[in-house]
């Protein structure tokens, strides 16, 4: 089985990587610096396809696109949310998802039942805006919407795609007063891959395996 998993030089990223090895996938890590199996910036286009050129062709059955930034955390709608890190947050969270799977369409057409899982966030919902944090909820909303659509278009190519909500989880990004460790977002999110098939393609749940209200 071979995983590739975007952004997977720290926390549920790295924890992700850890776990499929440990597990005996191959893995393809990738990182905007050098050091892992790959460099990806998920905003460069040339990336890309860069490391769709490495791959040379090899089939990857499982692709986690994980890589997302938390610009305006903090931020106050007084004088907050400048455009620019509206435009980086799409970049990264959004248009990078996007990128990166057409550029690893022909990798994935190589497997056998290929999956692709998005990690979006809770904060993607619309049935829970509790207001604040703007461009990551919006952009996470975006990532929501396009992993849905694509469910669609690649159902009839044998490629299931689902969205995971992965918890409030201590890492740098979540913070030390989050709800879950890493390690239980990662057991739980990898039962999530595993179960994930053609039947429950276009799902959005949480890390626990309870479905996630859009």
């Amino acid at each position: 089985m071979h995983v590739l998993i975007t952004g997977a030089n720290r926390g549920i990223g790295a924890a992700l990587a850890d776990a499929f090895k440990t597990n005996g996938a191959q893995v393809t890590g990738t990182s905007r610096q050098p050091g892992l199996e790959a460099e990806l910036d998920v905003t460069d286009p040339n990336s890309h396809a860069a490391l769709a050129q490495s791959l040379d062709g090899a089939a990857i059955d499982l692709l986690v696109c994980n890589a997302g930034v938390y610009l305006d955390k903090g931020q106050m709608l007084s004088d907050g949310f400048p455009p620019q890190m509206w435009a980086d947050s799409f970049a990264a969270n959004v248009t990078g998802v996007f990128l990166g799977i057409q550029a690893l369409m022909p990798n994935l057409q190589a497997a056998k039942s290929a999956k692709i899982a998005i990690l979006s966030s809770t904060m993607a919902s619309d049935t829970r805006a509790p207001g604040g944090s703007y461009i990551y909820r919006a952009s996470k909303a975006a990532a929501l919407n396009l992993g849905r659509n694509l469910a669609v278009d690649l159902k009839p190519l044998g490629i299931a795609v689902g969205i995971y909500h992965p918890g409030w989880v201590r890492t740098d990004m979540g913070s030390d007063a989050a709800d879950i460790s890493v390690e239980e977002s990662v057991a739980g999110l990898m039962e999530r891959f595993a179960a994930l098939n053609l039947n429950s393609t276009g799902c959005f749940e949480n890390w626990d395996g309870r479905n996630h209200p859009f």
